[in-house]
């Protein structure tokens, strides 16, 4: 199936996946809902660990990484994000460039390191018109502390992604990530969710 989602109106998502989810959600008992959370549970504990070059490992290399930028709008606006505007618009590259430089001693928003832990609710997991794609909708709420002075930041938000099988397993083939606070109140945005 190939219709419009948030990564065709994107030009780093041009090459994104366009599968979407048929039907209802999958039954919590079903294997292919089973492996999804245990896939989001795991890449929850990649990323509060910060091991980001393992992270890089479980995307795919046409991967679509985005979070559009947030608006209110009037009830019946038909839209809720800001067009071609978005916090994060990335591709495999980029987020491999983004993780070399965590690396680095330039990478001074995190230095000290942010102390993080991502809390996952929510999980439902649709079934696609090919076997080796899952559409697996989330909540995640993030908590970032920084240093001893700032008070920690939460920044709450929704996911659609796209799982793709391969001989590697599962793997992340697209994300979109709707913030549920359309003014970002972190100081920066130097993690990923």
């Amino acid at each position: 199936m190939t219709t419009e989602t948030h990564s065709s109106r994107s030009a780093l998502g041009a090459h994104a996946s366009r599968i979407q989810r048929t039907g209802r959600p999958l039954p919590f008992d079903d294997a292919r809902h089973l492996q999804a959370h245990q896939w989001l549970v795991d890449e929850a504990w990649l990323l509060d660990a910060q091991d980001y070059e393992q992270w890089l490992t479980t995307l795919t290399e046409d991967i679509h990484y985005l979070m559009p930028v947030r608006v209110t709008t009037a009830l019946g606006a038909g839209f809720d994000t800001a067009p071609g505007m978005a916090h994060f618009d990335e591709d495999k590259y980029s987020l491999s460039r983004r993780v070399a430089r965590f690396m680095t001693e330039h990478a001074w928003t995190e230095d000290p390191p942010s102390r993080l832990r991502h809390h996952l609710s929510n999980v439902r997991t649709f079934a696609t018109e090919d076997d080796n794609h899952l559409v697996v909708e989330s909540a995640t709420l993030l908590f970032r502390s920084r240093g001893d002075v700032l008070s920690g930041s939460i920044v709450s938000a929704g996911r659609e992604d796209l799982l793709r099988r391969t001989p590697e397993g599962w793997q992340l083939a697209r994300r979109t990530i709707l913030v549920d606070d359309s003014v970002i109140r972190m100081q920066n945005l130097a993690i990923f969710l």
